[in-house]
């Protein structure tokens, strides 16, 4: 059975400089190798071997999930209001939000170290993570005599950081156990994101392009 170690005993075998366990400090950063040509894998390198050459490879999420207003940005296309009255104009879009991480790899591949984060991310919160989402609607946007209006979105993301827990059977760049930071961050099951919308006066470029 896969035994976490506890925290304050982590520190003091890193203190002690022992060859049994290690940290790697910052997702993608690699340190010198030591005077005893040691050296320190990456994050990425690490989860790439989960499952595939480690005894043990768990995930550990540390704290809630934090949720948050992804930043707005323009969907569909603008529309041109070229009469001298006000004009209700719909437009149409779709709008694909997905998943990121620290180390770049996609939690929806083949590797290990998804299949490991998925489990744990629904076992510690109850919930699936999401990969990705897709949102297609049509927006009425009121413009003005003369101006330009277009739709903006900003989606509801979550995000979630932990820990890997990585044992190996021989020592892997000298040490049997490693402990890697991770970060996550996809949408939200529930896309309650904000939808706007935003007019102003065409410029001369755009008069003579479009009207």
């Amino acid at each position: 059975m896969p035994v976490t170690m506890p925290a304050p005993l982590r520190r003091t075998m890193l203190a002690c400089g022992s060859a049994a366990a290690a940290f790697v400090l910052a997702a993608g950063a690699a340190a010198p190798a030591h005077a005893d040509h040691e050296d320190t894998p990456t994050v990425r390198q690490l989860l790439e071997k989960c499952d595939n050459g480690t005894d043990v490879c768990d995930f550990h999420p540390e704290g809630p999930v934090r949720e948050h207003q992804a930043a707005r940005h323009a969907v569909g296309a603008p529309v041109y209001n070229c009469t001298d009255r006000e004009q209700l104009m719909s437009v149409g879009w779709s709008d694909t939000t997905s998943e990121s991480n620290s180390v770049g790899l996609s939690l929806g591949g083949e590797y290990g170290f998804a299949e490991v984060f998925t489990v744990s991310f629904k076992v510690t919160y109850g919930h699936e993570w999401t990969h990705s989402h897709t949102e297609s609607q049509t927006t009425t946007v009121a413009t003005g005599p003369g101006e330009v209006g277009r739709v903006y979105v900003g989606p509801r993301m979550q995000t979630v950081k932990g820990t890997y827990e990585l044992h190996f059977p021989d020592r892997y760049y000298g040490h049997y156990y490693w402990y890697a930071p991770f970060e996550a961050t996809g949408p939200t099951d529930d896309q309650s994101g904000t939808i706007t919308q935003s007019t102003r006066p065409m410029t001369s470029e755009e008069r003579a392009a479009y009207c």
